[in-house]
C-alpha cells in the first residue's frame, strides 16, 4: 500500500454499494483527498473509517498535488474520492493523477459506483456507442454550440444538470427541433427516491412542468442519438454559416438542399435554428 494513489469510487447515494476493496484501501491509506472534506467526512464516519482528510478540489488542485506526490514519494499511500461516485467524472483529480503519473508514483484504480453507467444500464437505449457531455455550458452562444453537437451526434448522449435548469435544458432541446428524440431522466439514483422515467423530449418535458418533485435532487440525462439525416447536419453547419453571412435563407436553403439531397423546406427550419 506505500507510494501510491488508489482513485477510489465512493456510493453516489446508498451505502451498500461501497465495494469490500474500496473499505480495505480507504481504512489503509495514510491520506484520503477528498473534494469536500465535510462531505466525505460525513461518509467515512457513517462507514466506520477514521482517516486523516485532506481538501482537493478545483481551486487548490495543483498546489496540493505537489505535495501529496511528495508525500508519496516518501512512501504513503493515498486515496483520492470524490463527493460521490467515481472520481474525475466531472470531479477534480486529473492533475494529481497526472503529477503522480510524471513523478512515477503508481497510479491504481479501484472502480465501483459511477452515475454514469447506473444511467446507462436502466435508460433503456443503446449502449454500444455513448457520449459523456458532463454539464454544458450554463448560457449563451458556448451553451447553445454544445446542444448542436450533441443533437447531431448519432451515439446516446448522457447529461449531468442541475435540477432547477432540467426544464430549461428539455424546452432547449425542444425548441432546436428534437422533440420527438427518446430521453430517459434518471434522478436520484441509488436514494430513497429514486425516480426513472423514459419518453419522448416533449413528454419529459411537460411531466417535469406539472411535476416539480422531478425538479429536485441529482439528475442525470440519457438522450438518444439522432437519427441519419439529423447526424449530418453537423457536416452542413460550417458551410451554412458562411452562405447566411452572404445570402437570404431562402437561397442558402436552396444551395444547401441541392447540394446535401434534403428537401428545401426542411433545411430552411434547420437554418432558421443556427
Amino acid at each position: 500500500m506505500s507510494g501510491a494513489l488508489y482513485v477510489v469510487s465512493t456510493p453516489i447515494g446508498n451505502l451498500e454499494d461501497i465495494t469490500q476493496r474500496a473499505l480495505r484501501v480507504l481504512a489503509d491509506v495514510e491520506v484520503v483527498a477528498a473534494e469536500d472534506t465535510r462531505r466525505s467526512g460525513q461518509l467515512l464516519d457513517a462507514l466506520g473509517i477514521r482517516a486523516r482528510l485532506v481538501s482537493c478540489h478545483d481551486h487548490n488542485e495543483g498546489e496540493r498535488s505537489t505535495q501529496l506526490v511528495a508525500q508519496m514519494q516518501a512512501g504513503a499511500s493515498v486515496a483520492l474520492i470524490s463527493d460521490a461516485g467515481t472520481p474525475l467524472v466531472s470531479d477534480p483529480g486529473f492533475r494529481l493523477v497526472r503529477a503522480c503519473q510524471q513523478a512515477g508514483v503508481p497510479v491504481v484504480p479501484v472502480p465501483g459506483a459511477s452515475a454514469v453507467l447506473a444511467a446507462l444500464a436502466v435508460a433503456g437505449l443503446p449502449t454500444d456507442r455513448f457520449l459523456f457531455e458532463g454539464f454544458l455550458p450554463n448560457k449563451g452562444s458556448v451553451r447553445d454550440e454544445a446542444l448542436r453537437n450533441i443533437l447531431a451526434n448519432r451515439a446516446t448522449s448522457v447529461l449531468f444538470e442541475a435540477p432547477h435548469r432540467l426544464l430549461s435544458l428539455l424546452e432547449s432541446i425542444e425548441a432546436a427541433g428534437a422533440g420527438e428524440r427518446e430521453i430517459t431522466l434518471c434522478r436520484e439514483l441509488t436514494k430513497r427516491f429514486e425516480t426513472v422515467i423514459r419518453d419522448s423530449v416533449t413528454g419529459l418535458r411537460q411531466r417535469v412542468a406539472n411535476d416539480p418533485d422531478q425538479q429536485r435532487g441529482e439528475v442525470v440525462l440519457v438522450l438518444a442519438g439522432a437519427p441519419p439525416e439529423a447526424a449530418g447536419d453537423a457536416e452542413l453547419i460550417p458551410l451554412a454559416k458562411l452562405l447566411l453571412e452572404e445570402l437570404p435563407a431562402s437561397r442558402a436553403a436552396r444551395i444547401l438542399a441541392a447540394y446535401s439531397g434534403r428537401k428545401r423546406q426542411e433545411v430552411y427550419e434547420w437554418l432558421g435554428r443556427l
